[in-house]
């Protein structure tokens, strides 16, 4: 029986790694059944990853603190359950690693183009409007500019400028890009779609096994391991991509593992769980 990589040195340690985890395994099974768990439950699963008692604990604890998880004592055992906002980060979270795609089929050619400028002096601001910008999927070909083939999100970027108090001196246009330097190239600048593929190499190899030993571990290790492309991928356009790109291959092995290990891995949640 062939089992697939786990996570289990390459996560042994850091709170980081180990809050990661429980974030995917209070979407993948918590949230599914019901909202609540042990901490006996969470302790086991997490340390088949590699994961020490200490470092799930404080990964529950820091979980609490942002508002995410509540705790009841049921005699000597705590019982973890989700609280509303909790429910509604993972319920959200689910949808996106669901429903992301690795390329958009249909594309009019339009583009989202974002100049904005924050001073150098102000670092902190510049780190989170780079990270949010990023995580809507916009590129920046040079400092200052910000390019997505998606127009649909000029509200979501609205909101982002206007978190970052930069909304009122930047300049947002939608339109064609009509010439100039090659696309490709454009493209090339504005993201690593070679640092993207390659992830997506790393993440068919581990996953090419159809067999596992533990059906609940190797759920957690492809969830997981899936999770990262929607922060990575800006899901563009089939004509902007190199062909092949690896990412439809890899979307399409997620769908098939998941189906093929959720049955198993709920299975044993529930027996753990009890």
């Amino acid at each position: 029986m062939t089992q697939a990589p786990t996570l289990s040195r390459r996560h042994s340690a850091g709170a980081e790694s180990a809050r990661g985890l429980l974030l995917t395994v209070l979407g993948e099974f918590v949230l599914p059944a019901g909202g609540a768990a042990w901490t006996s439950t969470i302790i086991d699963v997490l340390g088949r990853l590699g994961v020490e008692e200490k470092a799930t604990r404080q990964a529950l604890m820091r979980t609490a603190a942002d508002g995410w998880l509540g705790a009841e004592r049921v005699g000597r055992r705590t019982r973890w359950q989700l609280t509303d906002a909790g429910s509604k980060l993972l319920t959200e979270g689910t949808e996106r690693i669901f429903g992301f795609r690795a390329h958009t089929a249909e594309w009019d050619g339009r583009w989202l183009l974002v100049v904005v400028r924050v001073p150098e002096t102000e670092r902190p601001a510049r780190h989170r409007l780079r990270t949010r910008l990023a995580w809507a999927g916009l590129g920046t070909p040079s400092p200052g500019v910000w390019l997505s083939p998606h127009p649909d999100r000029l509200d979501e970027v609205r909101a982002v400028l206007g978190e970052a108090g930069v909304l009122a001196d930047a300049q947002l246009f939608v339109g064609s890009y009509v010439g100039g330097a090659e696309l490709t190239q454009v493209v090339r600048q504005a993201w690593d779609l070679a640092s993207i593929e390659s992830s997506y190499e790393q993440f068919l190899a581990q996953f090419e096994a159809e067999v596992v030993a533990d059906p609940l571990v190797a759920v957690i290790d492809l969830v997981h391991s899936w999770r990262r492309f929607p922060l990575t991928d800006p899901v563009l356009p089939s004509e902007l991509l190199p062909s092949p790109w690896r990412g439809e291959s890899a979307a399409t092995l997620f769908s098939e593992r998941h189906h093929q290990w959720a049955g198993a891995a709920r299975e044993q949640w529930q027996v753990l769980d009890r």
